[in-house]
């Protein structure tokens, strides 16, 4: 039998937020939908992207760095903006090896980054990322449509709105969701009717 049966769903960590053992059998590119800082010392930011299901990214400190570097430190200037993100296994914790999530690609960049940054105490190494030739686009009007409960509906139009300005766009969205909820809460047809 040939047929696939991909099974990473069902191997996502139980977290709060985006993990690098997601990242174990392939990169992840996201696009930015909002940034929130924190009160957190360890990860006080938190990058949303389309499709994130409430687990957002918290970068590391390198990580922001980097972002900072090439984005610059408004974290609302990166909305709609992308990057590819991987599993990196030589990321070390209290001194042991056990990966982390890395960036290789950015879009909204002049060209490839080449970067010295501090990544443990005294200890600094070189960061490459390409440049992303296109950013990644997202159908929300699909995801939308695709909603099976008020729940996911709710996140998909969030994501939708958050990712854009645009005011035709924004209509679309909220057509499309409007459609959706009155699909999503009509009651069921009554097959036992019949013609009299």
């Amino acid at each position: 039998m040939n047929d696939v049966i991909d099974i990473s769903s069902t191997i996502i960590p139980k977290s709060d937020q985006l993990n690098a053992e997601q990242l174990l059998c392939d990169n992840l590119t996201i696009t930015v939908t909002r940034v929130e800082v924190g009160n957190s010392a360890e990860q006080p930011v938190s990058i949303y992207y389309e499709g994130d299901k409430g687990r957002p990214f918290k970068p590391c400190k390198t990580v922001r760095k980097l972002l900072a570097y090439a984005w610059g430190t408004n974290g609302a200037d990166w909305v709609g903006r992308s990057m590819t993100l991987y599993n990196d296994p030589e990321v070390k914790f209290g001194g042991e090896m056990v990966g982390g999530i890395r960036v290789s690609h950015l879009s909204d960049i002049k060209a490839d980054i080449r970067v010295s940054l501090t990544t443990t105490r005294g200890k600094k190494a070189a960061i490459s990322v390409k440049r992303m030739d296109r950013p990644v686009t997202v159908d929300h009007v699909g995801l939308i449509n695709a909603a099976a409960d008020l729940d996911e509906l709710k996140a998909a139009f969030k994501d939708a709105i958050s990712s854009t300005k645009d005011r035709s766009l924004l209509a679309q969205y909220t057509e499309a969701k409007d459609a959706r909820k009155a699909a999503l809460t009509a009651p069921p047809a009554d097959e036992t009717a019949t013609d009299a």
